[in-house]
């Protein structure tokens, strides 16, 4: 037995089964019956981009076969429906098959992204304990922080799109939502939304809303941190903070060389935010003379599209 034959060819395989060639792959020997690990990486791959498990093969990719491959699918699914071992099941029928390797047989077990009302998949009845995320051909720990991230996202409502009761029109610095109008108008002057008014231009972008429901109507999270004042900042999310910080020196004593962040000299919001740190960024980058298709000087390089999209 050669190295070269005894070895999964992923690609092939997922091929083979009419799955995304593209998906992360783990290998699992499963030779004293399912391992603990498999569980471990559903639920990461569930809560991360899905992917492939694939049992009866080493780490190494050199396949090594399973001895009762109906056992261990029974056992699969036994565990997988058991909701005081797996917070949910994400597969169907299609998703685990079994086909002969020169050398033994091997399960593929497909496991698909796991839906933010599904998020987070856990293991042992303990969001906290018993969620992973996958990172490489790791399977990690969340955060307390991630899963409480993902509990929060189960809602129906997206969390920037909550309505803020008692906040109004007035509470937005009104220069910020003047200052988005006049680039949009400079970048798409003939842009429908440009006729609207103040509320009108909210309601477009998101930051304004009525929810049918209830029918309460007013600012949303997302309108407030894109064009919010400091103070009514402050108010609705405690929590709120931008902060840059410019390093420029070696020395373990200099903590910065410069900083912006909440100090009461500007609005604080998202966007003012962002126009002031991406002059920060791009100040000392050369711009060539260069000329666009309409024969007037390009005001900016690649190198500033690359900062700016980054930022």
């Amino acid at each position: 037995m050669t190295k070269d034959e005894s070895t999964v060819q992923p690609l092939d395989i997922l091929t083979h089964l009419g799955w995304n060639e593209s998906d992360d792959l783990e290998f699992k020997s499963a030779k004293g019956g399912l391992p603990q690990s498999l569980w471990e990486t559903y639920s990461a791959m569930a809560n991360t981009r899905g992917g492939v498990i694939l049992l009866g093969v080493d780490s190494t990719g050199k396949v090594t076969g399973l001895t009762d491959v109906q056992k261990i699918k029974k056992g699969f699914w036994d565990t997988i429906n058991n909701r005081t071992k797996i917070s949910a099941n994400l597969l169907g029928n299609k998703d685990v098959q079994e086909f002969d390797h020169t050398f033994g047989k091997v399960i593929a077990i497909h496991v698909p992204r796991a839906s933010r009302h599904q998020r987070p998949v856990f293991i042992d009845q303990n969001p906290l304990r018993g969620t992973f995320r996958r990172n490489h051909e790791g399977d990690y720990h969340c955060t307390e922080q991630e899963v409480r991230r993902m509990l929060v996202d189960q809602s129906e409502e997206h969390a920037d799109s909550r309505i803020l009761k008692h906040f109004l029109i007035k509470d937005l610095d009104l220069q910020s939502l003047q200052q988005y109008r006049q680039r949009l108008a400079s970048h798409k002057p003939t842009h429908p939304w440009l006729s609207e008014d103040d509320k009108g231009l909210l309601t477009k972008l998101g930051g304004w809303r009525e929810c049918r429901e209830t029918g309460q109507v007013g600012l949303t999270v997302a309108g407030l941190l894109m064009f919010g004042r400091e103070e009514t900042l402050r108010e609705a999310l405690p929590q709120y903070c931008v902060d840059y910080r410019e390093k420029l020196s070696d020395n373990p004593a200099v903590r910065w060389t410069d900083r912006m962040t909440l100090d009461g000299t500007w609005s604080g919001n998202l966007f003012q935010f962002y126009l002031r740190v991406v002059q920060k960024l791009s100040a000392d980058l050369k711009l060539p003379f260069q000329l666009d298709t309409d024969l007037f000087r390009k005001g900016e390089t690649v190198v500033h599209e690359a900062i700016r999209e980054a930022l």
